[in-house]
């Protein structure tokens, strides 16, 4: 269960981070899984090229356009994985955070990340309630670090507390992206921190959270897993993306 210290971190900064919270064993034993898929190319994969992040290849026929960024749909790949997703304890932790009745949505995350050291791009300062579609901007992602994570292999970044901070259309750029180019974002920008995980690390954050990731400059492939949830009466906006998927109750 979070302490009521957590429960405060989370309220004022828009995450946390739970140490050790799943096991080397398990860590690993998804890092094997998500190399397969990789070998075989179990689709849906989402490519480098598919981002149009800054530096990524331009589109999959370009060099390294094949590298692979997501494995997509996590929870219909494994039963293990899914099970991860939908059960204790992570449960326990969400209903803290966001009520009894909470849901798994199926249409955004649900994948395995796979940050590669040659062509990997730089994600922006974004929220994700940008381009998700539901009642309210307040749900939560669950982001499980399956091995290290520091900067130099692109762990995310973060600003504090700029869940709660409203933001202008003009200090966004076309993509909803924070424009780093305006003094009126240098405040926020220079309150970014990294969020260096070890392996079993579990980061929860909220959807309005700006956050950010740098580029993989070491010679490992970077996995992560993550998940997201809402609470039950936070509903998807009908014929949305946000709604293309069924989404899992947490029984």
């Amino acid at each position: 269960m979070l302490t009521p210290a957590q429960m405060h971190a989370f309220q004022r900064d828009g995450y946390i981070v739970v140490r050790a919270f799943s096991s080397p064993d398990f860590c690993e034993q998804v890092v094997a899984f998500a190399r397969e898929e990789l070998a075989r190319e179990a689709m849906p994969i989402e490519f480098e090229a598919d981002t149009r992040y800054p530096g990524a290849p331009e589109s999959r026929s370009a060099e390294g356009g094949a590298t692979a960024r997501r494995l997509l749909m996590a929870t219909g790949r494994s039963a293990q994985l899914l099970a991860w997703a939908t059960g204790e304890p992570l449960k326990s932790l969400l209903v803290q955070l966001l009520g009894e009745g909470v849901v798994l949505s199926q249409a955004h995350h649900n994948c395995i990340m796979t940050k590669q050291p040659a062509f990997s791009s730089r994600t922006g300062w974004h929220r994700d309630s940008r381009y998700w579609h539901f009642a309210r901007p307040e749900l939560v992602s669950a982001w499980l670090a399956l091995g290290n994570e520091q900067p130099e292999n692109g762990c995310l970044w973060v600003i504090p507390g700029s869940h709660r901070i409203a933001v202008e259309s003009d200090q966004l750029d076309e993509y909803q992206f924070l424009r780093s180019d305006l003094t009126s974002n240098k405040t926020l920008l220079d309150s970014a921190l990294p969020v260096p995980l070890a392996q079993g690390d579990l980061l929860l954050f909220h959807s309005n959270l700006f956050h950010a990731a740098g580029r993989n400059t070491t010679g490992m492939t970077k996995f992560s897993m993550v998940f997201t949830y809402r609470a039950a009466d936070n509903l998807p906006k009908p014929g949305s993306r946000s709604a293309l998927k069924p989404e899992i109750p947490l029984a």
